[in-house]
């Protein structure tokens, strides 16, 4: 049989088309069997493959698909009639071996640690450093904007309107202001407010804002249960960990979005606001700002440790349990509370607030219950 393929070529029934792998041109081609697979094209250049190198490609049902290892690596040779298959299947001893060299599977899987050791390094090194250097570098008029996107998942969860009581609005202002002056932080378009939610938590949000849920309010016993929070939440604006937090969690495309511009877009907002209300700071972030509120406290001439006499009884009491506390977002260890007990300074300042001052911002919401 090979005597008389070898004399003529084989004629098929139905049409065999090749590709060369070059261009996208369908080609019909005859073929013929000699000591290696002539593929002839009317008026072209005979294509020779060599029978140890045919390998089978995918096929639909109805077609015998095939590519060679020593042709470019799209070119296929489709074959229609079953007759003329199975005389190129009798041939091809080597059809259906797909089996990598050892020196390619040793490539592959070179490649592949390498991939994956870049990926690990971009995300334990490069994510988090490009969020260290990127997060103080964002425009104010883009961090705002975030702000106020929070702002409205905020109020959407914990109530719509801030508590207005004016006296108490006075008050909680002049404790906010002591704190920022102390602070160095000289953004005037600083915003801070009272929530009306049993809640006990605080936060600060990107473009300036402070808000103190009522829960916490409630808890505390004096301004500076209070203002060492406070102190603690102008730590984070400080020192952008939002914005930080931001880079880092969103990855590569909100890190894309941030440097092209496509962060105003309203996606890149809703997905900013949502990361701001529902993260939690890294025990680094934590423990600087610690160090920041620390700072602004000795500088009052005030004890940093009732702040965390606060967060302690409302350990005590809720067991950290619920997820929208302070404990959620800001874990309190036995690290901190120690730290605070090393830190703590006798009292030499003036009382941040006077006793009626005191009353008025804890009346802020009103007398009724949440």
């Amino acid at each position: 049989m090979s005597d008389v393929f070898a004399e003529a070529p084989a004629q098929a029934a139905k049409p065999t088309i090749f590709f060369d792998g070059t261009s996208s041109r369908r080609r019909q081609v005859t073929l013929t069997f000699a000591d290696a697979l002539e593929i002839l094209e009317e008026g072209g250049t005979p294509v020779r493959w060599s029978y140890a190198d045919i390998r089978r490609a995918d096929s639909p049902p109805g077609i015998l698909r095939l590519a060679c290892t020593a042709a470019p690596p799209l070119a296929r040779l489709e074959i229609r009639d079953a007759v003329l298959a199975a005389d190129v299947t009798v041939r091809c001893t080597h059809l259906d071996e797909h089996r990598t060299s050892r020196r390619g599977v040793a490539r592959i899987v070179g490649w592949s640690v390498a991939a994956t050791v870049s990926i690990v390094c971009v995300v334990l090194f490069g994510v988090p450093l490009a969020a260290d250097r990127l997060a103080p570098l964002v425009p104010k008029p883009i961090e705002r904007r975030i702000g106020d996107a929070s702002e409205v998942q905020v109020k959407t969860i914990f109530g719509r309107s801030v508590c207005e009581d004016p006296a108490g609005k006075a008050a909680f202002t002049k404790l906010v202001n002591r704190l920022r002056d102390a602070a160095g932080l000289d953004d005037d378009s600083m915003t801070a407010g009272v929530l009306p939610t049993a809640v006990p938590n605080a936060f600060a949000l990107p473009g300036g804002k402070v808000y103190v849920l009522r829960g916490l309010l409630d808890k505390a016993q004096n301004p500076d249960e209070l203002a060492g929070i406070l102190a603690h939440e102008l730590g984070h604006l400080k020192h952008y960990d939002n914005m930080r937090g931001l880079i880092y969690n969103g990855g590569t495309s909100f890190l894309i979005g941030l440097l092209f511009g496509d962060v105003t877009g309203s996606s890149a907002v809703i997905f900013a606001s949502r990361t701001v209300v529902e993260a939690s700071y890294s025990r680094e972030a934590e423990t600087t700002a610690d160090t920041f509120a620390i700072e602004i406290m000795h500088k009052l001439g005030r004890s940093p440790k009732p702040a965390f006499e606060l967060m302690y009884r409302i350990t005590g009491k809720e067991g950290g349990s619920t997820l929208t506390s302070i404990l959620a977002s800001h874990p309190l260890t036995e690290d901190r509370l120690a730290r605070m007990t090393r830190e703590d300074r006798p009292v030499s300042g003036p009382p941040l607030l006077t006793d009626k001052e005191w009353q008025s911002l804890k009346g802020i919401c009103g007398s009724g219950k949440i």
